[in-house]
Order: structure tokens, then sequence, then C-alpha cells
């Protein structure tokens, strides 16, 4: 009799209850539950919600200290001298640049000029008074047609070239001449930083790689985990004490020793998936104090990092790919729908918000992203993709001006020398 019964149900079961595509349990459909029309999808995107904290908060930056001197291994420029009021000065022309989405290059500046590119990738050296000391172009006629685009840094008296072509040379900082010329497998997308006789440069395979300053040959390479499509972030590097710190296209942060490429730590920031999400995956620059590392992305992440061991400070919630500076005990931060974020470095508390974008009508402000910033004294100088530069008291949060600099791509600020600096797509222009 018990064996009847469990027959019975055993065929009810198998009848009622397969496993095949029309079965009415376990089935891949129905755990979708996208595809239910009465099932609405709550929190599908973290959106964060910014509005203004602290508004009428005045900061305290009497003991804020300016400086001309930036230290470069630390891409932090901090308060630099300028209480300029905007007067152009004088404009730094070359031939306008090909294929580009944004101007994210940085010239060198010299006392008594400065050094950058031109479409087919010319070097040009300009005086003080914006003549051309020195033209140089070390690329065939091919190479020239792909435009490429260059990224420098000064050691003595040469000039060391990475570029989106995949070549790495040495030049003369006084003639311009070539001094050794050598090529990498993929192109480079990053800034360069020296220590001691190497240098260090991240390619687009998430590798970086160490040069020797003298000839250009490979010292060491490390490659981090690859992503299935290309970055749109330029990737970033810091040297603090012996090691190299960088970033890369699916947010990893690594540092390695400088000497043999060793990994010292490394710290994920970003889930698997992000392998396949890399192009609308973007980042500020790693920034630090020579103590804590500082970035954070389009993601509503902020992070501080100990610099030594990896380990995560603190995380706080801004939505920000434009690049912080500490002043201070502060760091100053702009969100990508231009907020000013003022965050306690320690901690990582928010200060105050204040809404820089708020002269802007509201649907107007949807089609705008703030550029990058720089602070001059006690003032902040910001700059749009709509080619406007707004200034801002810091203190206050109060805007003094706004100014309509370009009117197609421009470049983050740089202060040099008393003197503000801002690229457009054909000209640098100085103002006093």
């Amino acid at each position: 009799m018990i064996r009847l019964i469990l027959l019975l149900i055993t065929l009810i079961f198998t009848n009622n209850c397969s496993l095949n595509e029309n079965s009415r349990i376990w089935t891949e459909n129905d755990n979708d539950l996208s595809t239910k029309p009465n099932i609405n999808k709550v929190f599908e995107k973290d959106e964060l919600i910014e509005i203004e904290f602290n508004q009428d908060l005045k900061l305290d930056l009497s003991k804020i200290k300016t400086t001309k001197k930036i230290i470069q291994n630390f891409n932090n420029p901090g308060s630099q001298s300028f209480a300029g009021e905007l007067n152009k000065i004088a404009t730094f022309k070359f031939s306008k640049l090909e294929e580009i989405n944004q101007l994210n290059f940085k010239p060198i500046f010299l006392p008594n000029g400065l050094i950058f590119f031109d479409k087919k990738g010319s070097i040009i050296r300009y005086d003080e008074n914006q003549k051309v000391l020195w033209k140089k172009n070390h690329y065939s006629k091919s190479e020239k047609k792909l435009y490429p685009k260059l990224n420098f840094i000064l050691h003595k008296n040469n000039i060391l070239v990475s570029d989106s072509i995949a070549k790495y040379y040495s030049v003369s900082l006084e003639t311009g001449d070539l001094n050794w010329s050598k090529n990498n497998v993929y192109p480079f997308n990053s800034e360069i930083k020296k220590f001691k006789n190497k240098f260090f440069v991240v390619d687009y395979k998430n590798t970086l790689r160490c040069y020797f300053i003298e000839d250009g040959s490979e010292c060491w390479n490390l490659q981090t985990e690859d992503s299935f499509t290309v970055s749109n972030s330029k990737f970033s590097l810091l040297i603090v004490d012996d090691m190299i710190i960088f970033n890369n296209s699916i947010g990893d942060i690594t540092a390695v020793n400088y000497e043999n490429g060793m990994i010292a730590w490394q710290l994920p920031t970003q889930s698997s998936s992000i392998i396949n999400e890399t192009y609308n995956f973007k980042t500020s620059k790693l920034i630090t104090d020579g103590n804590s590392i500082y970035i954070s992305n389009n993601k509503n992440e902020f992070y501080s990092i100990d610099a030594k061991t990896g380990n995560l400070n603190w995380k706080n919630k801004i939505n920000s790919n434009v690049t912080p500076i500490i002043i201070g005990n502060l760091i100053i931060s702009i969100s990508n729908k231009g907020f000013m974020n003022v965050v306690d470095k320690d901690q990582g508390n928010i200060i105050r918000i204040t809404d820089f974008f708020i002269d802007y009508k509201k649907k107007k402000r949807k089609e705008i992203y703030p550029v990058g910033f720089a602070i001059g004294n006690k003032n902040l100088y910001l700059t749009n993709t709509d080619g406007k530069m707004i200034v801002g008291d810091l203190e206050s949060g109060d805007i003094i001006n706004i100014d309509k600099v370009s009117s197609n791509f421009v470049s983050k600020p740089f202060i040099f020398n008393n003197s503000l600096f801002l690229i457009r797509n054909g000209s640098i222009v100085q103002y006093n």
C-alpha cells in the first residue's frame, strides 16, 4: 500500500513539475524579475542626489600656505600663488589637434617660456614672448597621419616623451634634437613619472613600464588585469618613498617597488564586472600628501588609502572624476554636477557642499560637466565643457566671476609663476 502511494505521488510530480522549458519552477525565465509586468526595479542605479550643505559656513583658510613649488610626484599642486584679475597677456599658438574629445594634456612650464606640441606631433619650445625658439618633429610621414598626442616630463636638460602611437623618446631641451627613440608594443595612456635614473609610464594594456632615462631600455614591466574595452580615462602615477603607485582601467590601485617592479600591495576598488564597462568608467588622478592616497570616480566613490599598506582609510559618496586638491587638512573636490565638496582629509567627513553651477539654468546644467580646477591663493578657478571658467571664493563659496574662455574644448587651469594658463585647441592662453 505504501509503495502504491509513493508511485502515485511520483507520477503526479513528474507530470506537472518537470524541469523542462514549460515547467513552473526554477526556470531561468521565472527567475528574471525584470520580465514580470508588476515588478519594478528598486535601486537599479545608485544615483547620488546632490544638494548644498552648510553653504553658509565660512572656511578658516588663514593658515593655508600658498606655494610656487609643485611636488610633481604627488600630483597635488595645493594652493598656488596667483591673485590675478584674469587679464589675457599672451597667446602661444599651435596647429589644432585632431581626433580629440578632451584636452587632458599638460605643457612643460619654464621660467622663460613653455613647451607643447601640435597636431602632427611636432614639439615646440616658446620663449616668454611667444616666439618659437625651436620646432622639431621626430615622426615619419605615416606616423604624422596618426596625429600622435604627447606627454612630457623634464629631466635636467632633456625632455622625456611618451605618445598615443606607442613611441617614447628623449630630446634635448636646448635644441629639440633627438637623443634616442624606441617603440612599445601598445600605445601609452598615462602621464610620465621619473625617479632617480628611471622613468615610468602605463600603456593601454594596463602594463606599467619602467625605462632607463639614459637610453630608453626597459628595466622591467608589470602587467595588471586587462579589460575588454579601451579606457576613456588617462591613468595616473604617484611616487611615494620607493614605491610607484598607479591605477588602471578596471579600478585597481597597485604599488610596486621602483627598483624591481615587485608588488608591495594592490587594492581592487571595483567588482569583476567592470572589465566589460571600462569605457564608461572614469576616475580622477591619484593624489597624495605622502601618507594617504586620494582618488574618486564617476560611480559615487571617493577613497582615502594608506600609501604604505594599501589599507582603506575611509570611503565617501562623491561622484567625480575631476582631480581633487589638498590644501592643509582639507580636500577640495568638484562633483560631475558642479558641486564643490570640502572634505576633512583625515576622517572623510564632508564639511560643506556648494553649488558652483548655481547660475546655470536647469536644462543647461544637464549638458555641461566640469573639466578641472586650480586654486590660487583663496580662489578656485573651475573650467567646464562649455568653455567657461568659474571663479569662486573658497572661504565663502560665493561665485566671483564667470568668464567665457573658449567656444570649444578647454583644459583644466594651470598656475605657474604667478600666471594662469589654459589650453584651447590651437592655443595656450596666459592670464595675469
